[in-house]
């Protein structure tokens, strides 16, 4: 049974302010010494990032000895890992903690297209038990808000809003309005928040710039945001409401998979490179714990710095990210470029999702990339978002053939041609294309996926790095 405490926080639409809320209550809440966990309904990478730069900056200021301990934001997604893995994912990320909070995606009723309730913000809410605080928009309203409020409300009787918090507020006098109409609904008010009180991170075509590009600023206006939400929001109440929360019949996930001998390696773990730094900040927490429990040694490195691979890299795998925005740079670090190449042709295994499958194309943007697949990638007007069902085709580093994944795509590129001869997955919903390469022991593809929803992917990749 897990007692964490915790919160939704959940939004009529997106742009609403629940990014700004949760991230500012996380980091509010850690100042005050708690052990915050953060979380994030759906598939997005780059809201987890801002979380784990809350709660890390949080305890530092609180100086609770936690400054330098780091709890990565874990998503919760019931698309790609199925409703039946969100609470042990909770209960793994939120163990030894204080409180969490779960931040919500789109509007709280919206979920995947055609597939009713399914990884909805609500679904996540009660497959956690979890009281959900709705963010409203007030600024172009005031007596409304209490019909806005309680349609949410009474929507699903299984959804339970313990408060309100009304962000984009003008004046004393529109605050005072929205109280009134707010008095007789039985959701009470938990915070305002005033249109002044927005801090804001800067956006770009996928959305908030990420963390590791803007530490310095974002660590600022992580501090700023967490003053003005702890003088806007009632933290006490709110902190009542997050214990109010029942037990949650959950056994936490592990990363608990075979090991993969390593006898053939000499008994060594082999070592697997993975990308990061600015370019490649797109990641589950999970995949390096799966690649770790299935016996890899996992070294992290940055391709805008690093022109050579960590010593002894036998497995590589590039993530997602904004390789578009740092073409020039990844192009320059001509060394890297090619040790990720000669790897690449020595049939190691090498797993890249998006920004890694651009990385691996002859070029970007027209800058030349590693050259190991025989295509071109550009930007394009068009964003591509959406949930996929795939198949893979053959037999790959990755999966055998016929391995069922759900996973998402999320980018503005376009890559020519979109598949190799061997193409790596299948797309069977909600249409049906081939997509992605597979190349000796490239897996390369377009899709993201979630490895605890299938961690046999982890061990058969760790495996390659062995034989």
């Amino acid at each position: 049974m897990v007692n964490v405490p915790r919160l939704v926080i959940a939004a009529p639409s997106s742009g609403s302010g629940k990014t700004t809320v949760a991230t500012g209550l996380m980091a509010a809440f850690s100042e005050r010494g708690l052990a915050v966990s953060p979380h994030k309904v759906g598939p997005d990478y780059i809201d987890p990032g801002y979380h784990a730069l809350a709660v890390s900056s949080g305890a530092a200021a609180a100086g609770s000895g936690r400054g330098t301990w780091v709890r990565p934001g874990r998503n919760l997604d019931a698309y790609m890992c199925g409703p039946g893995l969100v609470g042990p994912l909770f209960a793994h990320g939120a163990a030894g903690c204080d409180l969490a909070i779960v931040e919500g995606v789109m509007g709280l009723y919206d979920g995947a297209s055609d597939q009713g309730e399914l990884a909805s913000t609500a679904q996540v809410s009660k497959l956690l038990r979890a009281p959900v605080v709705l963010v409203v928009d007030a600024s172009s309203q005031s007596r409304s808000v209490a019909a806005l409020v309680h349609g949410f409300a009474s929507w699903d009787p299984e959804v339970r809003i313990g408060g309100v918090i009304l962000n984009k507020v003008a004046t004393d006098r529109h605050e005072r309005l929205l109280r009134d109409a707010l008095d007789g609904s039985g959701v009470p008010v938990l915070g305002v928040l005033r249109r002044t009180d927005q801090v804001s991170a800067p956006s770009r075509h996928l959305g908030l710039v990420p963390v590791a590009e803007r530490h310095t600023a974002a660590l600022e206006a992580m501090r700023e945001l967490a003053e003005r939400v702890r003088a806007g929001c009632d933290l006490e109440a709110l902190l009542a409401l997050a214990r109010s929360a029942p037990g949650l019949d959950a056994t936490a996930w592990e990363p608990e998979i075979e090991p993969v001998p390593v006898v053939p390696n000499g008994g060594e773990r082999p070592v697997v490179a993975v990308a990061g730094g600015s370019a490649f900040t797109f990641s589950y927490a999970e995949h390096t714990e799966l690649l770790t429990a299935a016996g890899a040694d996992v070294v992290p490195f940055d391709p805008l710095r690093d022109e050579q691979l960590p010593d002894g890299t036998r497995g590589l795998v590039i993530g997602g990210g904004f390789p578009e925005v740092y073409a020039p740079e990844l192009s320059a670090n001509e060394p890297l470029r090619k040790a990720v190449a000669e790897l690449a042709h020595s049939g190691a295994p090498v797993a890249a999702e998006c920004a890694g499958l651009l990385y691996l194309a002859r070029s970007l943007d027209g800058k030349p990339m590693c050259g190991v697949l025989a295509a071109d990638a550009r930007m394009s007007g068009r964003l591509t978002l959406g949930y996929r069902e795939a198949v893979a085709i053959g037999d790959n580093a990755l999966a055998p053939a016929g391995t069922r994944v759900r996973g998402h795509e999320f980018h503005r590129t376009v890559l020519e041609p979109g598949a190799g001869a061997d193409p790596a997955w299948g797309v069977v919903h909600p249409e049906r294309r081939v997509e992605g390469f597979v190349q000796g022991g490239v897996h390369a593809s377009y899709l993201h996926t979630h490895w605890a929803a299938t961690p046999d992917l982890a061990r058969r990749f760790v495996g390659r790095c062995v034989t």
